[in-house]
């Protein structure tokens, strides 16, 4: 592939990461992305097999841009796992928050299903971490710190989700999301040691 073919591709990229951004999941469609790439909509089809290859390219920028959160919340968090997983916790939740398309797409494996770019090589270290630091803490129900680390990463993705739909306000009649946070980390890995 030559600069000008590496440059193509990564505009179309770009595109569609400024559509997701902007205006969802749904605005996603190759023709939508050549256009807003300048290119004749025959284009992403000469640098991607797919449409699932392309919206996969555009979720690794958002699995990118998302380990990128975490690695800085980790870094400014304390030392201790469990407010390490308390700072990894938000900077998934503000992620969410900031780029609900993006979120959306990335976790979308209905339309990233046989890519073959290998998201999960991109998604998987950031699980892995959870996992670890779901190890130190020592859960008191004995479960595996997988599954452990697993409820509460779908319990952190339900909140950022009902939080996009606006459900979270009705149900609990405020926007913080911060007790949540706290009543979630209680209930995955037991209360905090005072």
């Amino acid at each position: 592939m030559n600069d000008q073919d590496t440059g193509l591709r990564a505009r179309l990229v770009a595109a569609g990461v400024e559509l997701v951004t902007g205006e969802g999941v749904h605005a996603l469609t190759l023709r939508e992305i050549a256009r807003h790439a300048g290119v004749s909509h025959g284009a992403p089809r000469r640098y991607f097999a797919t449409h699932v290859e392309l919206l996969s390219a555009i979720a690794r920028h958002g699995f990118d841009e998302l380990a990128a959160a975490l690695a800085a919340a980790d870094q400014a968090a304390g030392t201790g796992p469990r407010e390490r997983l308390a700072a990894l916790a938000r900077a998934y939740l503000d992620y969410a928050a900031a780029a609900p398309g993006m979120f959306e797409l990335m976790f979308r494996h209905d339309l990233l299903e046989g890519s073959g770019i290998g998201l999960r090589q991109t998604s998987l270290p950031l699980f892995e971490t959870f996992t670890r630091l779901v190890a130190r803490v020592r859960p008191p129900s004995g479960a595996e710190p997988a599954a452990v680390a697993g409820a509460l990463w779908a319990n952190l993705h339900g909140l950022a989700q009902l939080r996009a739909w606006g459900s979270l306000q009705l149900a609990t009649g405020g926007d913080d999301i911060e007790p949540l946070l706290r009543a979630a980390l209680a209930a995955h890995l037991g209360p905090e040691e005072r």
